[in-house]
């Protein structure tokens, strides 16, 4: 992909995300681009970052490290992981990343607090839901989520921010905006009982249903094919 195409499409992406906030009746800075670069290569991480992008998600631990021991030189660069992360994975999420998405068990998360440097801060946590209920899928059930929830708050190096979600596919609008609702409404659920927690977050929306995560209420929406092209597969 070339400067001049990566600018052209991050510009449309920032264009509909925009008229998606717009038609939302949202502020045109409610909700955040995640830009999701698993399998795509450092440098053209280092031309969005030029083209302004900050925030960049990634699902392979060891693939990840490589492109920041790479990308070292840009200031700010705030990395999420947003893959499956097994526990002998945990502490290098812990050490490298500002964000994880993907958290659904006790365990992981105890993990990522006890191997979180102090010096680092608390690291920012969304739960992930299995929203659709799919066997294929990770995540945890909603009637499970307080329980995590309440766990993950009594942890003085995580932050819990919100929750994340992959919903089955699903074609129109309305069938789309379905699970995104649901999770906004886990989320309302978890501010009422939990007030004191920074609860800001709804990690949702991808590259065919950013439209309907948005008139939900995400606030990160995470884009791959839409920026930087079909994924390569590894």
């Amino acid at each position: 992909m070339t400067d001049l195409v990566l600018s052209e499409s991050l510009t449309a992406v920032r264009a509909r995300l925009e008229e998606a906030l717009r038609a939302a009746g949202r502020p045109a800075d409610d909700a955040r681009l995640l830009a999701v670069s698993k399998t795509k290569p450092a440098e053209l991480i280092r031309e969005a970052w030029h083209e302004g992008q900050r925030e960049f998600g990634e699902n392979y631990v060891q693939e990840a490290l490589d492109k920041q021991a790479e990308l070292a030189d840009l200031d700010p660069i705030v990395w999420h992981f947003i893959g499956p992360l097994q526990s002998n994975k945990t502490r290098d999420v812990a050490e490298h990343f500002s964000w994880v998405h993907s958290v659904d068990r006790e365990r992981i998360a105890r993990r990522l607090n006890d191997q979180r440097p102090e010096a680092l801060g608390p690291l920012d946590i969304c739960l992930q839901v299995n929203i659709s209920d799919e066997a294929s899928k990770s995540g945890l059930s909603l009637d499970e989520l307080p329980a995590l929830a309440e766990a993950v708050l009594s942890m003085p190096r995580l932050r819990l921010r919100g929750l994340m979600a992959i919903p089955a596919p699903a074609e129109g609008l309305a069938a789309q905006r379905a699970p995104f609702a649901r999770l906004r409404e886990a989320l309302e659920g978890l501010r009422e009982r939990f007030p004191e927690a920074p609860l800001d977050t709804l990690s949702m929306g991808m590259s065919d249903d950013l439209e309907a995560a948005v008139l939900e209420g995400a606030t990160l929406v995470r884009l791959g094919t839409a920026i930087f092209g079909a994924r390569a597969h590894r």
